[in-house]
């Protein structure tokens, strides 16, 4: 049976390998370990095998083991879906929120961020295939949200998140990628300062490297097949 450590070893391999192949270094590249669904003890094996990122979907499941690995020095990141009436904790507890996909979760972020803490870092999602059951803001409609975003207090506009409509060829998987860091680079284009692309999983995180990734978020290579939540 593999070991996370093993698994969290051999992930960082796959990573170094798909910036090798498109002349990045694999240090611009950050692992993301989707936690979600695992306890504490499976959260301290990563940890102690060098991972430091870990990211979190549902409020009620990462409160109680933030608060048991409280001595451990984690970079938490939301990365599901947030409604506005859960925004609180998140914006007290996280570094990082992946999805925020309107203007009113923004603000609310914003204005729950204590303010002796760092500001929290927002990226927003794009529905970049067009899917009716996933979340995010069409690509049309991203710059005016960043522009309402980016001018909010205690909050740091950082980049794009996204979660393309499943493909097996990665030819299709590369197009999709592509579109995101495409609306990324208009976005600083206009004016924006922007510095991270969310994009690529375990099945996909070579075609989102090869697109411009900067965060790969990754659960079930890592920790194995997701358990009911806790």
């Amino acid at each position: 049976m593999t070991t996370i450590s093993n698994a969290l070893q051999a992930v960082r391999e796959r990573i170094a390998r798909a910036a090798a192949q498109c002349g990045r270094q694999p240090a611009s590249i950050a692992l993301l370990a989707v936690s979600k669904t695992f306890g504490p003890d499976a959260i301290r094996v990563a940890y102690a095998a060098g991972q430091r990122a870990f990211g979190e979907s549902y409020a009620q499941e990462a409160l109680p083991k933030i608060a048991a690995l409280s001595g451990l020095d984690i970079e938490w990141h939301f990365i599901g879906p947030l409604q506005s009436n859960k925004t609180k904790p998140i914006a007290q507890h996280f570094a990082w929120v992946h999805g925020v996909e309107r203007a009113k979760i923004a603000q609310r972020l914003s204005e729950q961020r204590p303010p002796g803490l760092p500001p929290l870092n927002i990226c927003l999602q794009v529905n970049v295939s067009g899917e009716a059951s996933k979340s995010g803001v069409a690509p049309a409609q991203v710059a005016a949200l960043a522009r309402t975003v980016a001018a909010l207090p205690r909050i740091k506009l950082r980049g794009l998140m996204a979660i393309p409509a499943p493909a097996e060829d990665v030819a299709r998987q590369r197009a999709a990628f592509r579109a995101v860091r495409e609306l990324f680079e208009q976005l600083n284009a206009q004016g924006f300062t922007l510095d991270t692309l969310s994009m690529g999983m375990s099945s996909d995180l070579e075609a989102a490297i090869q697109e411009g990734a900067t965060i790969v978020r990754v659960g079930s290579a890592i920790f194995g097949e997701r358990r009911n939540p806790l």
